[in-house]
Order: structure tokens, then C-alpha cells, then sequence
């Protein structure tokens, strides 16, 4: 039985199988490698390369909203469409996709629990073929929301402060053995180290074997030690920003603690500011 069956950020894998012909209804798989796409994905499915799609060719930000509206265009999204993300690895660039096009005020957008490993699991429909869509006019977002991304100088300001600062990256990245995932290049920051004062939960642990989301009880028992609650300020962070923004989803949607930030700066840019507090 599905722990969120009326949620509204969330859709099952039994509800897309009934859904994927439905004309109102965009399925995009995201990741940072998209060779398990071009093998087989979900009937209809669309594919978003995380870097090539979603962030400015100059500049270290994610695309604009002018850029964004232009990709959703590009993918069939119309005023009234739904998007639904999926994606491999419990969702990880799924979720920052997610939480990229909340925080430019498109919010017609919804996670496929479980992603693309419980879609394959369940042996339901692959293809090879890729869809063919016609471009249609956009629809208008509504504003970047700053409520729900942190930059250096809030991150700086913060610290100490009274705000909780949840670190979700591996044991071994937040006592500084690693710079990275080890099947990633051990490079980005100059430094290795957590922001002081910041609490370890690695962001997969609020994930169950098949890739769905923990029960909200579970969750709840999970970040308690950090001291996040409905009432606190809280900004996760990561190496590149797509495992704080799994975290921020589950914080932010599936919990409801309203004040909560995704810095997608995260360990890359802290750990190369010159001058800041950094523990190990």
C-alpha cells in the first residue's frame, strides 16, 4: 500500500502506468547521464540531461526563466500541463528538477515515488522510442521564489545563528576524506570539510530499498537529531546541490516544515570561498 496516496507533489507507479497516454500529463526522466535512457525508458517520457538542459552554458546557475520557459515549450508543456519527474538513484536529479522549477513559480509539477527503480521492478513498460511532441506555447511562470534557495552570503550570515544546517552528503565527504561520491572525480571545492555546526543525514537514508519515500514518521524520527522542525529555519546542502534538493523535498513537501532552503551553491562553492570556517 502506497504510504502517500493523496499526496499532491507525489504520483505512484500504478497511477503513471494508467496515465501514460493522458494528454494533460508530461513524463520527464532527469539525470546527469542519460545512456539508461537512450537504452529503454518510460512510454512517452521525455529526457532532460541535468547539465545540458537545466543549467546556463556559462555561467555556474541553472538556466533562467526565459531559458526555462523555452525548454518547457520545447517538451509539449503547455499552461495546463502536469510534469512528471522521474529519474534513476531514488530520484536524486529528479528531485533537483523538482525543486528547480518550484523555485521559477512553475508548480504543476509532480515526483514519480520509487523513479525509475521501481518502475523496473514492477517489469511495467519500457521503450526505446523517444517521443515526438509539438513545441507549444509555454506556460507563464510565476516568479522566482527566494524563500526556497540559499546563497553564500545568507549561508555565511546563518551560520551559528540559530538556523539548522543538514549536511547530505556521504560520512566520508562530511569528515573530509572525500570531495566527492567515489565513483565521481574527486575534484570541485579547493577544500575538504563540512560548514561548522552543520548535522550529517546522508541523503539516501530517507529513501526505502525500492526508492520510495519513508513514512513521514519514519522521516520525522530520521532528521529529529538535527534539531529540524516545522517551527526552524533549515538549509540543506551537498556537493552540486541535487542531493540537498531530494532532502529539501522531503523536508519542504512531504513533511510541510515551511522554511526550508536547498543552497545548491552547496560544499563546491563553500569549500572554495577564501577565509570561511570549515570542520573536518
Amino acid at each position: 500500500m502506497a504510504l502517500y496516496p493523496n499526496s499532491p507533489v507525489l504520483v505512484e507507479t500504478d497511477w503513471l502506468a494508467d496515465n501514460l497516454e493522458n494528454p494533460n500529463i508530461r513524463i520527464v526522466e532527469v539525470d546527469e547521464d542519460t545512456a539508461a535512457y537512450d537504452v529503454a525508458h518510460i512510454p512517452n517520457a521525455f529526457r532532460w540531461h541535468w547539465r545540458d538542459d537545466l543549467r546556463d552554458s556559462l555561467r555556474r546557475d541553472f538556466l533562467d526563466a526565459a531559458g526555462l520557459a523555452n525548454l518547457l515549450g520545447r517538451s509539449g508543456v503547455g499552461p495546463d500541463t502536469t510534469v512528471v519527474l522521474y529519474g534513476g538513484n531514488n530520484n536524486w536529479f529528479a528531485a533537483y528538477a523538482y525543486w528547480y522549477l518550484k523555485y521559477q513559480g512553475f508548480n504543476n509539477v509532480k515526483l514519480l515515488n520509487g523513479g525509475r527503480k521501481k518502475w523496473e521492478r514492477e517489469n511495467l513498460p519500457m521503450v526505446e522510442e523517444c517521443p515526438v511532441f509539438p513545441s507549444v506555447a509555454p506556460p507563464k511562470l510565476a516568479g522566482a521564489r527566494a524563500e526556497l534557495r540559499a546563497l553564500r552570503e545568507e549561508v555565511l550570515s546563518k551560520r551559528g545563528n540559530g538556523s539548522v544546517f543538514i549536511d547530505v552528503r556521504s560520512p566520508e565527504e562530511f569528515r573530509g576524506e572525500l570531495l566527492a561520491p567515489p565513483h565521481l572525480p574527486q575534484e570541485q571545492a579547493q577544500v575538504p570539510g563540512h560548514i561548522p555546526g552543520a548535522a550529517n543525514i546522508p541523503w539516501s537514508k530517507a529513501a526505502d530499498e525500492d526508492g520510495t519515500f519513508k513514512s513521514p514518521a519514519d522521516l520525522k524520527e530520521l532528521y529529529a537529531p538535527t534539531g529540524a522542525s516545522a517551527g526552524k529555519e533549515i538549509i540543506a546542502y551537498c556537493r552540486i546541490g541535487e542531493r540537498s534538493s531530494h532532502t529539501w523535498f522531503v523536508l519542504h513537501e512531504l513533511l510541510g516544515y515551511t522554511n526550508v532552503k536547498n543552497y545548491d551553491g552547496s560544499w563546491t562553492e563553500y569549500g572554495s570561498l577564501v577565509g570561511v570556517p570549515v570542520e573536518r
